[in-house]
């Protein structure tokens, strides 16, 4: 193509030559589609002087599309194959950017240090990791200031859930506590080889500052884990045992102005970090 992106002929004839077999286990659904590649680029937000972690690039679809962009590219790949590949992939396909990308052989959540500072997370995500592998990242590198994701639609909609939200739950309370996150797209699974059984989301982020909270983001996160484990009973109920009681979980809850009768599900990371701030010791 003329930007030198891949197209479904390009990636299986890379596929053959790599001898790659696309796995379940590793969540592994390249991208076939370079009109799909330009538009996450473009939601991304990304050009020259960004410095984009991108994670599980594959056979290189979207790491084509990001250099094209003119941003450095550290790629995270777990498969030894594909990451042996992937540097060659880029010089023929885009020999004026290559030297902009650097590739590390290893598991995105094991990662914690990088060759420089990530701007921006730039990913097509395993189904199955995507909400850790996020959540690390954001923890590990807080330099990376926005982002965009695709992920199963399901995850997407959890992602982005707002109190009240019947798919609100732990991942949304936890993204939350990083950044500002917006559905903005929708992709169909004929864009992949293999084609998946579901459909998939685009979730772009931003990063704020962490709301106000004496307690650390440790207590906090145990606080969302507790208040969701039993998401049917109220928070004086659910955090019984994480506050030590239900009368030091009611004690905890309205020190914090939450409705002990009210459920996790009604409250935003906000209400957590205060309700964690105010847990008895």
């Amino acid at each position: 193509m003329a930007d030198g992106l891949l197209g479904a002929a390009d990636i299986r004839a890379l596929a053959e030559r790599w001898g790659v077999r696309p796995t379940k286990q590793r969540g592994q659904n390249f991208v076939v589609d370079a009109n799909t590649v330009r538009r996450i680029v473009r939601l991304a937000e990304v050009g020259p002087g960004d410095v984009v972690l991108e994670v599980g690039p594959g056979l290189g679809s979207l790491t084509l599309g990001l250099l094209a962009a003119g941003a450095d590219v550290i790629a995270v790949e777990v498969d030894p194959i594909l990451a042996a590949a992937l540097p060659e992939t880029a010089a023929t396909h885009r020999p004026d950017d290559a030297t902009r990308l650097t590739v590390i052989a290893d598991d995105a959540m094991r990662v914690m240090t990088l060759p420089a500072d990530p701007t921006s997370l730039v990913a097509n995500l395993p189904y199955n990791v995507a909400v850790p592998i996020v959540l690390h990242l954001l923890q590990t590198f807080p330099s990376i200031e926005r982002g965009l994701v695709m992920v199963q639609a399901e995850v997407a909609d959890r992602l982005v859930a707002g109190p009240g939200s019947r798919v609100y739950g732990v991942p949304s309370v936890k993204l939350a506590w990083y950044a500002d996150a917006e559905r903005v797209g929708s992709v169909p699974p004929s864009v992949f080889w293999p084609v998946p059984h579901v459909d998939s989301g685009l979730v772009a982020f931003r990063r704020r500052p962490a709301p106000a909270s004496i307690a650390s983001r440790e207590q906090v996160f145990a606080c969302v884990d507790a208040a969701f484990a039993q998401r049917r009973k109220t928070l004086r109920a659910a955090l019984s045992g994480w506050a030590g009681s239900a009368a030091a979980a009611e004690s905890a809850l309205i020190l914090a102005g939450v409705d002990p009768s009210a459920r996790g599900e009604a409250i935003d990371v906000g209400a957590f970090a205060r309700i964690a701030s105010a847990r008895p010791v």
